[in-house]
């Protein structure tokens, strides 16, 4: 049987356990634990002097010792299939429940602007109590593409370079940046480090993200999309946010961006995009599918790397 089996077998049943369950809200997981990891050393080392020291201790200490827990536990099954490989891999992917959320979001606005903004406030990290309907619908098609990038495609990146050691300590990664990688007032040295580590770590799976969203557009001879990446790309606050963002809305022919507020405070980002054209159902079922296509596409290319 060749060498290529043992590592593609985890990665498919694995992708096709998160297409199928997302997170159950039943089932214990990880980032869970990553989570009070990181709330219990904000809470202990985020005061007084030396911030951004405590912070990037922090940071690194919590990267390393989920990469070496990983390692340990992983490293004696590498040699055959492991379903605990499975089970790690399945964890560290997260496409199905953010576009379940983002389903809800559509259906929740329809029924009332209300709800929907509280549906919305379950996946972003701006303040959703004055959006308008457009300003939800926006928002979480935002959300759908950058975790393209941060649930799925960087977490398959970093399977393919350094294993599940490397996938795991990603999502950490990823986790501290999503609770402590702010440049607000309290977090913008505490989490300094959080948030380029994170942009190191996204550098590359952002782009890849873009470009799998809009490779299929070459069936249709779409090629202006790639200069609307390459446009507005750079375009955010994010040195990585910004690509599969750009790539999501010049395939719908919208607009993204603009001012938000995030823990109170105003943060006036650049637009995406130029037609701020109302969005529909449609629109969001048409990003699922970029997504899912985008998936399938990484999974496809990691399985043919290794085979050869």
């Amino acid at each position: 049987m060749p060498d290529c089996f043992f590592v593609i077998l985890p990665l498919l049943i694995g992708w096709l356990l998160d297409l199928l369950l997302g997170d159950p809200s039943w089932l214990p997981h990880p980032v869970v634990g990553f989570g009070k990891m990181i709330a219990f050393g904000d809470k202990r080392l985020n005061k007084g002097s030396q911030r951004k020291l405590k912070g990037a201790l922090l940071t690194i200490f919590l990267i390393t010792l989920v990469f070496a827990a990983t390692w340990l536990v992983c490293y004696p099954l590498t040699s055959y299939f492991s379903l605990l490989t499975s089970i790690f891999i399945f964890y560290c992917l997260a496409g199905t429940t953010l576009i379940r959320e983002v389903r809800e979001v559509f259906h929740a606005v329809d029924r009332s602007l209300e709800e929907g903004r509280k549906q919305v406030a379950r996946i972003v990290g701006r303040d959703t109590s004055e959006l308008s309907a457009q300003e939800v619908r926006t928002a979480a098609l935002e959300t759908l593409a950058e975790n393209l990038s941060d649930g799925v495609i960087a977490p398959l990146f970093w399977l393919a370079i350094g294993g599940v050691p490397a996938m795991v300590a990603y999502k950490m990664v990823n986790t501290l940046d999503s609770m402590i990688g702010y440049r607000t007032e309290r977090y913008k040295d505490f989490g300094c480090w959080a948030a380029r580590i994170d942009d190191v770590a996204n550098y590359i799976p952002a782009r890849i993200t873009a470009l799998l969203m809009i490779l299929p557009s070459l069936f249709t001879f779409r090629f202006s999309l790639f200069t609307f990446v390459l446009k507005y790309g750079r375009m955010h606050a994010s040195p990585n946010s910004g690509y599969p963002e750009a790539a999501l809305a010049g395939i719908l022919n919208c607009r993204f961006g603009g001012p938000h507020y995030y823990f109170g405070e105003l943060f006036d980002k650049p637009y995406i995009g130029e037609n701020a054209r109302e969005l529909t159902t449609a629109d969001m079922q048409k990003a699922v599918r970029i997504n899912r296509t985008a998936e399938v596409l990484a999974i496809v290319i990691i399985t043919v790397i290794y085979c050869l």
